[in-house]
């Protein structure tokens, strides 16, 4: 890894836990986690059609502090980040360096238009 990332973005990290909704299903909900700091590095979007609205994709870098694999504030995939009114959500996680001081995560931000 070449220059220390710059991590100036605060965002929330959020898993999904299903609670019960009394009628044998379950409702699904975001816990925080906690919070990191952040460096977000956006790619090319997209636009693709769902039922009857249009969704905004765009492809996201997120790179934070490097923390060990099992540790509960270490990012995975399924979990997401938030930030204000925008949501991330996390599809692949690695070191982005060999003494894993940092993490890359991937993710996509997807916004209907």
């Amino acid at each position: 890894m070449g220059a220390v990332p710059y991590l100036n973005r605060h965002l929330t990290l959020e898993e999904p836990q299903r609670v019960s909704d009394g009628a044998g299903g379950y409702v699904e909900s975001w816990v925080p986690l906690g919070s990191l700091w952040a460096s977000i590095e956006a790619g090319t979007g997209s636009k693709r059609s769902e039922d009857f609205a249009t969704i905004s994709v765009v492809p996201l870098r997120i790179t934070v502090r490097g923390t060990p694999v099992g540790s509960p504030s270490r990012p995975k995939p399924e979990q997401r980040f938030t930030e204000g009114a925008r949501t991330y959500v996390i599809l692949s996680v690695t070191e982005a360096d060999p003494m894993g001081h940092y993490l890359i995560c991937q993710a996509r931000e997807e916004v209907s238009s």
